[in-house]
């Protein structure tokens, strides 16, 4: 019998030391509701508006970055905001931007967004199946890169692991941190 991979130094660092900071990006009412099971799609909607305008900037950021990260990350793939758009059925320019995104200048700071923000793709499939269960049409977003999402975060762990020198782990868990702070600002924001 084969023993599991070992997870990577950086994912593990990641994980333990960006966890209070994951947990309070979900002390949301989207995600309250979710908990409770009471999930409706007015709450959706606002979350998703949210999330839109994090996403955008950050997205943005992503494609500028693209030559330096090259083509294995697979950037354009790796573009999500639109599917939002097409959730809500409205023009970006009726949704809020987030003014006070986490700084993205260095290619650490980009890797901890990332871990982010692809993570996010595990658990919205999570929550692509609770929105179902409640008849919530507003999942696009959520299913994230559809059957290929696994595959796809695997693949951004290996290039994580990849990139992630002695010299750049420090910084790319605290952007990490920097990410989740402000994407929880961000959401709690009227």
């Amino acid at each position: 019998m084969t023993s599991p991979p070992a997870i990577p130094p950086i994912l593990a660092r990641l994980r333990a030391e960006t966890r209070p900071y994951h947990d309070a990006v979900e002390q949301n009412e989207f995600n309250q509701a979710l908990a409770a099971g009471t999930p409706s799609a007015a709450a959706t909607a606002r979350f998703l508006a949210k999330m839109y305008g994090f996403l955008q900037p950050y997205e943005t950021q992503l494609r500028h970055r693209a030559e330096e990260l090259g083509p294995a990350w697979e950037i354009a793939e790796r573009q999500r905001a639109h599917l939002i758009l097409a959730d809500l059925g409205v023009p970006a320019e009726q949704l809020p931007v987030c003014p006070d995104m986490p700084p993205l200048a260095t290619l650490p700071q980009l890797l901890g967004a990332m871990y982010v923000l692809e993570g996010s793709t595990l658990g919205g499939q999570v929550l692509a199946r609770q929105l179902a269960k409640a008849d919530i049409d507003l999942r696009r977003y959520f299913t994230g890169y559809g059957e290929r999402t696994g595959a796809r975060w695997k693949v951004f762990c290996q290039l994580l692991a990849q990139a992630a020198t002695p010299d750049r782990e420090d910084a790319i868990v605290q952007s990490a941190i920097h990410t989740f702070q402000h994407l929880a600002a961000w959401l709690a924001r009227p």
